[in-house]
């Protein structure tokens, strides 16, 4: 794809997001990069319709309520060609846990898999759950509910049976997979992939398992496993830490992309310290703090090209399906025309 419009050529973007979002996503740098680019990032105001706020070719949203839903919908039968970035029905699988990682059980990726995890809703059914799934501790306890809210973000690490007496259902409780300290964060947008690397959750020897507390709060995990690190022994982890192949990463979000039916999200991949070649997905979030990614603006603005070829695209079909059905109509009356002579 090009690197810019042609001359002249304006996209506008109208993002509509919490104003809690907006410094995540929104930068003076992505502004100015997309503008010498031909794309416009317009806020949207919450307190007027979105129909009333003039021409957007693309709404970028990161809201869910029943209002905007309403508003999207009234919008997209007003300008049909207009992209939405992107489908509330398709957002709303990564908000629930249960479903969250159902995509990555489509795809058809070798050594790619998932957790062995379990929702159990009472806490009655606990220890039922984690022998049905034949899960082995330590578990992960997350809340099922995964959106921005700070219960969403709530995790806790079970060491133990009895560590499940301090859990409250229901809950989604993941098995923990000894991953060397270190996550691979992907970004995607579109058709475009970034890969950083980020400290996480170090491995938990039998030993420290046996010696150590029974459930233990993310919030207060850091002098757990092998995380009391100096900051020189950290940088050594994270620069010695081996990328997944590009390839791999790059095949990953292709499928994954088109299975959660999303442009913009970024999932969150292990390695399993036992096993090189054997790789988890963790995690999905939907529009992600891109701006914490380094130069993410040169991300971003590609796929804002894209979306502005996508829409041109529309546009020439709907072009050529109106020119195909007025020269049928024309047809038609030239036929019934002839009969009439007849």
């Amino acid at each position: 794809m090009p690197e810019s419009l042609l001359a002249g050529e304006r996209f506008r973007i109208g993002y509509a997001l919490a104003p809690r979002s907006v410094s995540s996503f929104i930068q003076d740098s992505l502004l100015v990069y997309a503008e010498k680019r031909g794309v416009d990032l317009i806020p949207i105001d919450l307190e007027k319709p979105l129909i009333e706020q003039g021409h957007f070719d693309s709404v970028f949203h990161k809201l869910y309520d029943a209002e905007w839903k309403k508003q999207l919908e009234e919008f997209s039968l007003e300008n049909p060609t207009a992209i939405i970035v992107d489908p509330i029905e398709s957002i709303e699988k990564l908000h629930n846990r249960v479903s969250m990682l159902d995509a990555v059980k489509q795809l058809k990726i070798e050594n790619l898999e998932i957790p062995l995890q379990a929702f159990v809703d009472s806490n009655e059914s606990l220890q039922d759950g984690i022998a049905n799934q034949g899960m082995k501790f330590p578990l992960i306890a997350k809340a099922v509910i995964a959106n921005a809210t700070a219960d969403a973000h709530q995790m806790s690490l079970v060491l133990n049976p009895d560590g499940l007496n301090g859990i409250k259902t229901p809950i989604v409780l993941q098995e923990f997979v000894n991953h060397g300290g270190v996550i691979f964060k992907v970004y995607v947008a579109g058709d475009h992939v970034k890969c950083v690397k980020r400290k996480s959750l170090g491995d938990i020897t039998e030993e420290k398992l046996g010696n150590s507390e029974n459930l233990i709060p993310f919030s207060l995990i850091s002098y757990f496993a092998d995380n009391e690190q100096s900051d020189e022994s950290l940088a050594k982890l994270m620069e010695e830490a081996v990328m997944p192949p590009s390839s791999f990463i790059n095949e990953v979000s292709k499928q994954l992309r088109r299975a959660l039916k999303l442009h913009l999200f970024n999932f969150d991949m292990i390695r399993d310290s036992r096993d090189g070649n054997r790789y988890l997905i963790i995690d999905i979030n939907y529009f992600p703090g891109y701006a914490k990614v380094p130069e993410y603006e040169q991300m971003l603005t590609p796929c804002f090209l894209d979306l502005a070829h996508q829409k041109r695209s529309k546009e020439t079909a709907n072009i050529d399906h109106e020119a195909d059905s007025n020269g049928h109509k024309t047809q038609e009356a030239d036929s019934n025309g002839h009969k009439l002579d007849n």
